[in-house]
């Protein structure tokens, strides 16, 4: 498996990610597809800008062109103040390889390898089995459920958070 940054050629994987309603059960249901052009050449300018950090997982890297999802951290605002946020997600035909939880973990270790982000933050939601087990896997510690606010929706989830320089399990 290999990261790399988002482009802005990365539009038709955000499609099939962000417009499927499977891939969107969890968020509120499908994305417009209209508007995935232009998210995704913004999400490429702030990865190069290096303001936000957002990977296209490549499952082999001998077929570079082949995406099977996405995992990012960046910074928010939320009640409490800057928060540093980790999300991922991983097409059908690649879930249930350890994928995404490979490369949660390989974001992680950067951010405790350069000292970055602090404590992160990941919201999945409640019923989200998988994502909710590679939070737990990796060493993330429950705080608890609440409410979230994604594509304008709000979400139920759980809130979890790690400090990579000491809370991350080994692989």
């Amino acid at each position: 498996m290999q990261l790399r940054n988002v482009t802005a050629d990365d539009v038709d994987a955000y499609i099939r990610m962000r417009c499927d309603p499977v891939m969107m059960a969890d968020l509120g249901g499908p994305l417009p597809r209209e508007l995935q052009p232009d998210k995704a050449r913004r999400d490429a300018v702030e990865a190069a800008a290096d303001i936000c950090w957002i990977k296209m997982i490549i499952p082999d890297p001998g077929t570079p062109a082949v995406v099977a999802g996405s995992v990012t951290i960046w910074s928010h605002d939320a009640n409490e103040g800057p928060v540093s946020e980790i999300g991922w997600m991983v097409l059908p035909q690649f879930q249930g390889r350890g994928l995404g939880k490979l490369a949660a973990r390989t974001l992680l270790e950067q951010a405790r390898d350069e000292d970055r982000w602090g404590v992160v933050h990941a919201f999945p939601a409640t019923g989200n089995a998988a994502s909710n087990g590679i939070c737990r896997s990796l060493g993330f510690r429950l705080i608890g459920e609440q409410n979230v606010t994604f594509a304008d929706r709000v979400l139920r989830s759980n809130h979890w958070v790690i400090d990579p320089r000491t809370d991350l399990k080994p692989a």
